[in-house]
């Protein structure tokens, strides 16, 4: 059996982008994966516009909050960067892509909408690639369950 992969959404700042994408994920696919996020260059707060557009949405954002890179574990199935030239040197996956976000911090309400449902589309699409042909989100999750 193998085992829930490890999803993790980098941006340089860990406060809009990546946090969106890490709470949507975790809302949309729970249990298909684990969820994380991180940034270069940590922020001091989650975007406040970010946690409006998730709470529109009926997210739980509760839990977040920036992350260093060094809070990831040291490898990860999925490395997603948001669109903003992030470098994550060397940074061990079996997976990396970058799905080019324009960053909506300190714009209007239209824009956070706009990026989350920009984020939305691509986790169907990464939820497609990531769970194999003929596998339900349920067996992953079962099959993690049991070790």
């Amino acid at each position: 059996m193998r085992q829930r992969p490890i999803v993790a959404f980098v941006c340089t700042h860990n406060a809009c982008r990546s946090q969106m994408a890490q709470a949507l994920a975790r809302s949309l696919m729970p249990g298909e994966a684990t969820f994380l996020s991180a940034g270069t260059h940590p922020a001091e707060a989650v975007d406040p516009g970010a946690l409006a557009e998730l709470a529109r949405r009926g997210v739980d954002a509760s839990d977040l909050r920036p992350k260093t890179l060094d809070e990831l574990p040291p490898r990860v199935d999925w490395l997603v960067t948001m669109g903003c030239g992030v470098s994550c040197p060397a940074f061990p996956c079996d997976h990396r892509e970058d799905w080019g976000l324009d960053d909506p911090m300190g714009g209007p309400a239209e824009g956070y909408a706009s990026c989350a449902d920009s984020i939305v589309t691509r986790l169907g699409t990464l939820r497609e690639r990531m769970i194999p042909s003929g596998e339900t989100a349920q067996e992953v999750a079962d099959a993690d369950d049991r070790g």
